[in-house]
């Protein structure tokens, strides 16, 4: 397979993720160029073979297809999933695909958020959620092997795989506590390398949509501003901070909601920007609950949840962590002002 012919399957993975990443090639090094063409090359030959077991009915793009088929295969071969139907979201970091269940789920669908290849994805704005957190391996088990350790340390080339499979690990586990403890999260049911299966909130004919893209009543906006406050109890209750949290990241449907997206979880001790990413959180939150109607302090409410368990106030978020291109995120620096 020619370079040409490569570059051109990554710019086919590129744009079928709603085109938010079309010029990645141009902003990488020659090197990171060669080590996406090497990857591509070993991904089509293990999709070649997975091909003759596993089949979809979702038409994608070549290298979409392959990165589905050695994303999904050991999934379909446990069990959790027999098809693939359709991609119902894309992002720059992973996408969701509506799966048929297989034996080992008793519902008949299921989501598959299966992460975008660590060669396609930036992670140099990780470092500031996984203060305090011991990375994990594949098994979500700490990784404790010198060798591990030191290439994670390094940002060896195999370091970054490591670092890689612990973002990922670290949404499935979470996601399997907060299940447990009664917070509103799709059910987890499988990790394998790169995808994650958990329950599908929708149906067939469509996916539930962000609260972002949602209009309440002020009763049921109310309703639903209590039940997320009480979402980010049981979860600091729980020794977690999403990290992320926003309507961007809440599901609705039916009046009811989950809560999704969590590889950047934070842990309230031993992280310095705990509380400032906490207090994020609870603003952003409060800024589509006050838009919908509702009477919130976001100061107020995120220091008396943080307090109540035991945990010291920090300084205001330090603009270093504020993103200018995110809206909420220049009206929380208009507020600390």
């Amino acid at each position: 397979m020619s370079k040409n012919q490569l570059l051109e399957l990554y710019k086919e993975l590129n744009d079928s993720n709603d085109g938010e990443i079309k010029h990645a090639q141009k902003r990488v090094s020659q090197k990171r160029e060669s080590k996406k063409q090497e990857l591509a090359a070993r991904l089509f030959i293990r999709a070649q073979e997975i091909s003759q077991k596993f089949q979809f009915t979702y038409k994608a793009a070549r290298f979409e297809e392959a990165w589905l088929l050695d994303s999904l295969a050991e999934l379909a071969e446990h069990e959790w999933i027999s098809d693939v139907l359709r991609k119902v979201k894309g992002g720059k970091e992973a996408s969701v695909y509506l799966c048929k269940s297989g034996d080992e789920v008793d519902l008949p669908y299921v989501a598959a958020k299966i992460y975008r290849p660590r060669a396609l994805r930036n992670l140099k704005n990780d470092s500031e959620y996984r203060v305090g957190r011991v990375d994990l391996g594949e098994d979500g088990g700490a990784l404790w092997k010198r060798r591990d350790v030191d290439a994670i340390a390094k940002r060896s080339g195999y370091g970054e795989e490591l670092r890689h499979q612990s973002w990922i690990a670290y949404e499935f586990i979470t996601m399997e506590k907060l299940y447990a403890a009664g917070v509103n999260v799709p059910r987890p049911y499988a990790m394998e390398k790169n995808a994650i299966v958990m329950d599908f909130v929708g149906d067939t004919s469509s996916a539930a949509p962000a609260l972002s893209a949602v209009n309440l009543d002020v009763s049921e906006a109310k309703d639903l501003f209590d039940r997320v406050q009480r979402n980010i109890e049981i979860m600091l209750a729980n020794n977690c901070i999403h990290g992320d949290l926003s309507a961007y990241n809440i599901l609705y449907w039916n009046g009811d909601i989950k809560l999704i997206d969590f590889p950047q979880v934070v842990l309230p001790e031993g992280n310095p920007s705990a509380w400032n990413i906490f207090l994020r959180d609870v603003t952003r939150v409060c800024d589509y609950f006050s838009a919908q109607g509702v009477r919130c302090d976001a100061h107020a409410l995120a220091a008396d949840l943080w307090t109540a368990h035991g945990h010291s106030i920090g300084k205001q978020v330090h603009p270093l962590y504020l993103d200018p291109e995110n809206p909420e995120d220049r009206q929380l620096w208009e507020k600390q002002k």
